[in-house]
Order: C-alpha cells, then structure tokens, then sequence
C-alpha cells in the first residue's frame, strides 16, 4: 500500500462544498474520489487539510489517499484531470511516508480574501470577490486585525453549527492590503473554525466602513460571545491558499504570491 499527497485547485461557486455530504453528490470530495477511483481501478478515500465550505475556492487544498494501484504520476495527473469538472484540477502529486497526514501534519493553514470596493459590482469579479460599497478605512481594519494575532478562544468568530471540539486557535499572522478598488485580506493560523475567517472578515468590513475604535476588537474576543461579532461575509471572495507542513515531507509551499483574480 503507498501513500501520495496531492494538491488540488478548485473553483468553489458550483459546489455545495468540500465534504461528501448524504444529500448531495455534488461536493468537491466526491468527485475527486469518483476519478481518482476510476484512474486506480479500485476505491479511494482522500484526506484534506482542511474542509472548505460551500462557494469556496482553493488554489492549494493538500490531500492524501493510501492506494495499491501502479501508475506513472502523469497517469495519475492528467488522467484524473481528464476525468473531473473543468473547475477541478490535480496541480501535483507525490508518494509519501505513511506517516504524513494531510490534515494532521499540518502545521499552518492560510486564507485570502478578496474584497472588491466600488459601488458598481464588476463582471470579472462576479464570484470571485465579495462586494462592498461602503467606504473602507484600511488603516482601522489593519490595528483591528492585530487584537486577533496570538492563541486566544476565538468563540466570538465561530458559526452556531462549529464541531470543533475547543474553541482555541492561534493566529500566526494578518495582513491587510489595497490596490485599486481590490482589498486583500490574508491571515495564516494552526487551523480555523466553521466560518471564523467569513465572521472576522464581516468584522473587520464593519470596523472599516464605519470608523470604529479599533480597541473595540478586544472586547469583542474577549466576550467569547458570537452575537458581538459582525454577519458572516458570503463565501464569494474566500480562498484556500494552501497548508504548511515540517521540511521532512517535503511539500511544496502554499503559491502565497500567485494572482488569484484577474487584473488586481
């Protein structure tokens, strides 16, 4: 039996999500399997590193499958590739020690988030970005952000429907940038919650359009309450960038400076 990990780039907008799901065959999972299954001739199961919800996108989501199929690893790339949607791709595979993990030997996880602020929506980012009209003060959004950097119980930034077993994370780092009429917003943390990066993004959106104390942040952490946060932004403009794992798997590295929407 071998191990290979692969990374998966996806576009999320016509998927009800990454998981497999009982009421629905149309998740990313599962029709990465039903190719990866037809290619290797016998079942697979695969392993994220994390599970991204319904409307999200990835350009490196890290999975692993245990497999006793011999095939060349163009076989297995371009084979799988002709097999799924055109809004899936395999970017590389690679055999692995049985000890690495995808989810588990993990040890960093990074987002971005796309916002496009303009009052008039824009056909190329239609789906690609999230819209916001209102006025953003980035320099309130960047000191807010930084009450958020640390291992803290981020409770406050955590969906009702969350099974995570602690509410603990540790925020490594957030950066917060505009060029044009485009915010990107970039965070990286040992793991996330259920919609913890779409509430602080939905946060942070509301501290910038209406000038508030970014000390403010604080108290909102701090209440460990979901109702002081602001609305959980739409998944639109949410990227999986990739994970991070120790030297001695030898993974590639998240594409963290790839252009992800045209023209910004």
């Amino acid at each position: 039996m071998k191990r290979f990990a692969a990374s998966i780039e996806y576009f999320g907008s016509n998927y009800s999500g990454w998981q497999k799901q009982k009421q629905t065959s149309n998740t990313i999972q599962e029709k990465i399997e039903e190719a990866l299954s037809s290619i290797a001739n016998e079942d697979i199961k695969i392993v994220c590193a994390g599970r991204t919800d319904a409307g999200v996108h990835a350009i490196s989501q890290v999975i692993h499958f245990d497999t006793e199929a011999i095939r060349l690893k163009k076989a297995w790339i371009q084979g799988t590739n002709s097999l799924l949607p055109n809004d899936i791709s395999i970017n590389w595979i690679k055999n692995v020690d049985q000890s690495f993990n995808a989810r588990f030997s993990a040890l960093n996880r990074t987002y971005k988030y796309i916002v496009f602020n303009k009052t008039s929506n824009s056909i190329i980012h239609s789906n690609r970005a999230t819209l916001v009209k209102e006025k953003l003060d980035i320099d309130i959004m960047n000191k807010a952000s930084q009450f958020l950097i640390g291992e803290n119980d981020f409770s406050s930034f955590r969906a009702a429907g969350c099974q995570s077993k602690t509410p603990m994370r540790n925020i490594k780092d957030i950066k917060i940038a505009k060029k044009k009429n485009t915010i990107i917003f970039e965070i990286s943390a040992n793991a996330f919650l259920f919609n913890m990066v779409r509430i602080i993004m939905g946060t942070l959106i509301n501290f910038g359009a209406n000038n508030l104390d970014p000390n403010l942040m604080k108290s909102i952490l701090d209440s460990k309450d979901r109702k002081k946060a602001s609305k959980t932004l739409d998944s639109s403009g949410l990227y999986f960038i990739g994970p991070e794992y120790p030297v001695e798997f030898k993974i590639p590295s998240p594409p963290k400076k790839r252009q992800i929407v045209p023209y910004i």
